[in-house]
């Protein structure tokens, strides 16, 4: 039986920690058929991002054309954009697609490299996250497309708030950077501004937690692509980056990847 098929629209990280090959280690993890539109190329490793390089509309806007008008896809999940110019493209092509679709509004990578161009915030504001099924940002990029600051739980309700107000249908606002880092649970807050569901897990002592932004959104589409509701994806989706999170492991000399394998090791 053919699985359930997710697209990703992202970057590519040559460290294999997060983007476009984080999505894919996800999406197969998940029992589902990963497929790929790859907007930009960098340079990137353990220590940080040395290089990008985003590739030109035409070849993303080929890419995707390519995938769903032949395979067709059951959810698309967004990543890295870098420029207006690609999310104003990757927008048009997401609005004429009907599938459900999980916005991860990438601006900052874990080691503080900037991948989203400044004149590109309103564009995402706008264009990208009206077409948004589920948002997913971390805390940094709240600040960054809202200028809300996060400090407790109540703040992250005011996050949530202020990203609906940008058009998706629900907002997953993810906590593992508040400020309270010494509480034991990492906590995130999926809400379409009426259902409130909070995701708790133990918060685990692990420095090796590069990819999990994509990671969560990744397995979020896939979920949603298998048929579930975005509270039960949500849940599935926290559950596997959690399991992710915890079997991180070193790798170069920095800080290495989250294990999206990690039901399959023994």
């Amino acid at each position: 039986m053919t699985p359930a098929r997710v697209l990703t629209v992202a970057g590519s990280d040559s460290g294999g920690g997060a983007g476009i090959q984080a999505d894919l280690k996800t999406m197969l993890a998940l029992g589902v058929h990963g497929m790929s539109v790859i907007t930009a190329v960098t340079a990137q490793n353990s220590l940080g991002v040395q290089g990008a390089w985003e590739l030109p509309v035409e070849a993303v806007r080929a890419q995707y054309r390519s995938v769903v008008d032949d395979i067709g896809v059951q959810a698309v999940k967004t990543g890295m954009l870098s420029s207006a110019a690609l999310v104003e493209a990757v927008a048009e092509l997401l609005s004429g697609t009907d599938a459900p679709v999980v916005v991860d509004p990438v601006g900052i990578s874990k080691h503080g490299d900037s991948l989203l161009a400044a004149e590109a915030l309103d564009s995402v504001r706008k264009r990208l996250l009206p077409t948004a099924t589920v948002a997913t940002p971390n805390l940094d990029e709240v600040a960054q497309l809202t200028g809300v600051r996060v400090e407790d739980e109540a703040g992250m309700r005011r996050a949530a708030e202020a990203i609906l107000a940008f058009g998706p249908r629900w907002a997953l606002i993810k906590g593992g950077h508040l400020a309270d880092s010494t509480s034991p649970q990492a906590v995130d807050l999926l809400t379409d501004g009426s259902d409130e569901h909070w995701l708790r897990t133990p918060r685990l002592d692990n420095r090796h937690t590069h990819g999990t932004g994509c990671t969560l959104a990744s397995a979020l589409a896939s979920g949603l692509a298998k048929g579930l509701t975005v509270p039960e994806a949500a849940v599935e989706a926290k559950e596997y980056v959690t399991g992710a999170i915890g079997a991180g492991f070193k790798l170069g000399g920095g800080i290495g990847p989250v294990d999206h394998g990690w039901r399959f090791r023994t």
